[in-house]
């Protein structure tokens, strides 16, 4: 009785906007749908999916937020390739509302760049090592600077992720981008003036970036490893040091 309840359970039909949303999702897993291909016209397509046109506007209104499908006027509803920002805004009023801390994400940005990292050193051509040259070159020069220093690590950061040649990889980074790049100006904005965090920033990319020249994966993963982990050391001592100064009269 169980398994026959569990049987019906499974069979009974979805909603009529998750039939839209499933019925897309399945096409493009399997490749009858892709990015430029037009939709049938709504009228046969409410009727073949078997809901009703408001439904099925309201499903691919649903998909249009995500970038996913764009309707334009006189030719009907044709499929796209969600640019990251979309999926990026989602990710970041998902985790907002859920409550994710700060921490999470990191956690999550690790698993992402140690791997990127160690695809890198194997993929990165001579425009992706350019690109990271740029991008720590602009670290070094914005060393006392919170808001231009956050932007350029973060800017590091992605081009790191890029040069592993994993669209999966870049795509998941990007959706992290905006909490990442929060981070990255607040860390620097709570650890200014601290001599031996802005040494250690310098040290710690420079270091990053030549194990990815010799392409050596283990080197280069170890050091992205020990670039965060005594980056958030110094921090911490930082934010006690400052806490425990007592302010001078002048």
């Amino acid at each position: 009785m169980v398994n026959e309840a569990i049987q019906l359970r499974d069979e009974r039909p979805p909603s009529g906007v998750r039939r839209v949303l499933g019925f897309i999702k399945d096409a493009l897993l399997a490749g009858r749908l892709r990015p430029g291909d037009r939709l049938l016209p709504e009228r046969e397509l409410a009727a073949s999916l078997g809901v009703s046109r408001p439904v099925l506007r309201e499903g691919l209104g649903m998909l249009a937020g995500l970038g996913l499908v764009e309707t334009r006027q006189g030719s009907g509803t044709v499929i796209r390739h969600p640019a990251p920002e979309a999926l990026g805004d989602f990710f970041t009023f998902a985790l907002a509302t859920g409550g994710a801390p700060i921490d999470d994400v990191m956690h999550a940005r690790i698993a992402i760049e140690c791997q990127a990292i160690r695809l890198a050193c194997e993929r990165a051509g001579p425009a992706e090592l350019a690109q990271l040259r740029r991008c720590l070159d602009a670290i070094l020069d914005t060393l006392d600077d919170p808001r231009a220093g956050g932007l350029a690590d973060a800017e590091f950061h992605a081009a790191l992720v890029a040069a592993a040649g994993s669209p999966t990889l870049s795509t998941l980074y990007a959706a992290l981008r905006e909490l990442l790049l929060a981070s990255h100006v607040a860390r620097r904005q709570e650890t200014i003036g601290v001599r031996k965090i802005r040494d250690s920033l310098a040290e710690a990319h420079r270091a990053v970036f030549a194990a990815l020249l010799a392409r050596n994966a283990d080197a280069a993963d170890a050091e992205l490893r020990a670039h965060f982990r005594i980056g958030d050391e110094l921090r911490a001592a930082g934010l006690r040091t400052r806490r425990t100064e007592v302010p001078r009269r002048a």
